[in-house]
């Protein structure tokens, strides 16, 4: 490798160490985000009785953000996170919010002719 990539490959570090510094402050201020949203959806649901949709899918995009955070800052991905991306698209929720009932049994009909059962 000449000094001329050497000197570029430097410039690239320090430069992705700048942007790690800067998303090391943006992840901080993302997790106190989502600690307010999991706060919310908690009172959401012993008020309403069930989450807020709107903050769910928030919920869910915020938590991809700072998975893509992650990934920046690991060297798992050269895509910056927003603002220099987009924003993550919110998934549906995968959980079943109500317990399900299990089925009833059928009742066979009693036969009028033979009375009540001792």
């Amino acid at each position: 490798m000449n000094q001329s990539n050497q000197a570029t490959d430097r410039e690239s570090l320090i430069l992705r160490a700048l942007w790690m510094l800067i998303f090391f402050f943006v992840w901080q201020l993302a997790e106190l985000a989502l600690l307010v949203v999991v706060v919310l959806q908690l009172v959401m649901r012993l008020v309403k009785g069930h989450p807020d949709s709107s903050l769910q899918a928030f919920g869910d995009s915020l938590s991809q953000y700072i998975a893509q955070i992650g990934r920046f800052a690991t060297f798992n991905t050269e895509r910056k996170p927003w603002p220099l991306s987009d924003w993550p698209t919110p998934r549906p929720a995968d959980v079943e919010l109500s317990n399900p009932v299990p089925p009833v049994p059928p009742v066979e009909p009693k036969d009028p002719q033979q009375g009540p059962t001792p």
